[in-house]
């Protein structure tokens, strides 16, 4: 990797002078517009030295700067130390505010350059609508980074696999026939997949390309007579090849999408989620066809689990209940006796994982922050800001498993210390967020922006919030982050994000007082079908998260009799579920754990 110095941002510049660009943005993204990326498409950590997970590079003749959000302030400040690239701290989080800026400081006819197959059509247009005032034009061919970074890792070639239908409960040709189905119910001719995860799901096979998600870089498109996967083949064995032959998978190369599509005939219908298609793609398309912007059929479809991956999910939180008992058990122990830190921790805990059946890999990297650090929602501990816990304060952990049978995602905040009465007032109302949302009763054609307030009216009431999603829903041995279904305020309203039974999602309400403590409860939910009566179809969440919640910072005179109710039978499910599986040392901490209140 190119050390950081002034070196390449010279570079840059020369380039953008001989090709009479007067911007250059670099975003962080891949060709799927995916959540983590590989290696081969981290430029931005290439160029700028900056490691974070989010963040937008633009470059002019006379100014260079990272936009990102509060969660990399300090660490890219550390990090484009005398690189000439200047920190520009984002106001809202996961927004293009470089748009702005750039509009404000191009002249009129300038020309903003940039890789079309690192950039979605989506948020390209919504540059072009806001620079066609100014006469701005956007030169979406340049990979300035292709052609400077000589030592750029290759697209990864790992192999694929199979996810096996006994997991996944319905095979690849049933799943496409399906999709067809849908397919005709809007007359589209094609169908065109670009993100990862959607054509992982679709055709039972999983990878390793990507950090956390089990995924393999690929293309795919779907028509009512072909099924195209575009894949560097030698991420097949061939007896995969030979297995998709025989099903009338067509095999391509992945690079071959963009010439394929330019060759499909005019006048036909594609559906394409132009968010998470890249400009070029977009580009490749023949102009007289008909695109459909929606979400893509297949994230919908994959969004709803069937009956199969419903009874490994109940199974697969067993497995991940007894790691997070284990290190509970570990921790409540050993704190105070030995040095234990944030990193120490979390290697700790994974390590409970690995002992698991089943497991493959963690499903996002963990966040284990002590005290003033838990306030941070997204603090990732490193070797600087490496704390040791102490026998005081809260810990919290937020972490997950990708299992072959399953995905989970759990937060348990834990007491090491005697709990003030502000401490057990915060955990309290918090923890009555995350119980008030799982005993929710709705009707069905509830979407989830309707219900997030339940979860945020104990707060609220005093006056007190947090500024995230309450849930994000789940992949079944896919992402930890999967849509569309989410419970937020920033839901869009669509009709895709309407609550089904079937859907997996977060329950994770949460209170951070800053330079203090930060408190998250989260566990996972079934969406479930309650009753139908003359009032409508109702439904229900169903918690499959086994762990005990800390009784000892809790304020019992602020819950509701439902409330210690519902936590106090949810801690006999535990006890009764995971006690079979522990040692006696663990069975007898666990029943300790979840006495009644």
């Amino acid at each position: 990797m190119m050390k950081k110095d002034i070196l390449p941002l010279a570079q840059l510049r020369d380039y953008m002078h001989k090709n009479n660009l007067d911007a250059y943005i670099i975003p962080m993204t891949d060709p799927h517009m995916s959540e983590y990326v590989a290696a081969h498409w981290q430029s931005i950590k290439w160029f700028s030295g900056f490691s974070g997970s989010a963040g937008t590079l633009v470059i002019t003749q006379n100014f260079a700067g990272l936009w990102t959000d509060s969660r990399y302030f300090i660490q890219a400040e550390h990090q484009l130390k005398n690189s000439g690239i200047e920190l520009v701290k984002l106001i809202i989080p996961h927004t293009p505010e470089y748009i702005d800026w750039l509009y404000h400081h191009l002249d009129n006819g300038s020309k903003v350059g940039f890789d079309g197959k690192t950039f979605s059509y989506g948020l390209a247009k919504q540059i072009l609508a806001k620079f066609e005032q100014k006469n701005i034009q956007l030169a979406p061919n340049f990979d300035f980074v292709n052609e400077f970074w000589t030592s750029r890792p290759e697209i990864p070639k790992n192999e694929v696999f199979e996810h096996d239908v006994k997991y996944a409960g319905k095979s690849r040709l049933a799943k496409i026939a399906l999709l067809r189905k849908k397919m005709q119910e809007i007359d589209a001719d094609y169908h065109l997949l670009s993100s990862l995860d959607d054509i992982a799901w679709l055709f039972n096979l999983r990878g390793s390309d990507i950090m956390y998600n089990p995924l393999f870089i690929s293309f795919a498109l779907i028509s009512q007579n072909d099924a195209i996967l575009f894949v560097n083949q030698q991420k097949l064995t061939e007896e995969l090849k030979q297995k998709l032959n025989q099903e009338q998978i067509i095999i391509k190369e992945y690079l071959e999408i963009y010439s394929y599509l330019n060759k499909i005939q005019t006048e036909k219908t594609i559906i394409a989620d132009l968010s998470k298609t890249n400009y070029a793609l977009y580009q490749s398309i023949p102009k007289k066809c008909k695109i459909i912007n929606k979400i893509s059929i297949v994230a919908v479809l994959k969004s709803i689990k069937n009956e199969v991956e419903i009874e490994h999910l109940r199974k697969v939180h067993i497995k991940d209940g007894v790691a997070m008992v284990k290190f509970l058990h570990w921790l409540d122990q050993n704190i105070g006796k030995e040095k234990i830190t944030e990193l120490s921790a979390g290697k700790k805990l994974l390590s409970f994982r690995k002992e698991q059946e089943n497991f493959f890999g963690e499903s996002f990297g963990v966040i284990s922050a002590y005290g003033a650090h838990a306030a941070m929602p997204h603090y990732s501990a490193n070797e600087e800001s490496n704390t040791e816990l102490k026998a005081q304060s809260f810990y919290l952990v937020d972490s997950g498993g990708q299992y072959y049978d399953g995905t989970t995602d759990i937060t348990r905040t834990v007491m090491l210390g005697k709990p003030s009465e502000e401490e057990k007032r915060d955990f309290t109302l918090a923890l009555k967020g995350t119980i008030d949302l799982a005993m929710t009763i709705f009707p069905y054609g509830t979407k989830g922006v309707q219900i997030d307030a339940i979860a945020r009216k104990p707060l609220w009431n005093n006056r007190m919030n947090y500024g995230h999603g309450t849930g994000h829903g789940v992949g079944f041995f896919l992402n930890v982050h999967e849509g569309p279904q989410s419970i937020s305020t920033r839901n869009a309203g669509i009709p895709e994000e309407t609550l089904e039974a079937g859907m997996y999602l977060s329950d994770e309400p949460a209170f951070y007082r800053e330079g203090k403590h930060g408190i998250r409860i989260e566990n996972l939910i079934l969406v479930m079908p309650d009753e139908e009566n003359d009032y409508g179809k109702f439904l229900k969440f169903e918690t499959v998260t086994l762990c005990p919640i800390d009784t000892k910072p809790i304020e019992v005179s602020l819950l509701t009799k439902l409330e210690r109710d519902w936590l106090n039978n949810y801690h006999k499910e535990v006890y009764k579920k995971l006690s079979p599986y522990l040692s006696d040392k663990e069975k007898n901490w666990l029943k300790e754990k979840t006495t009644a209140i």
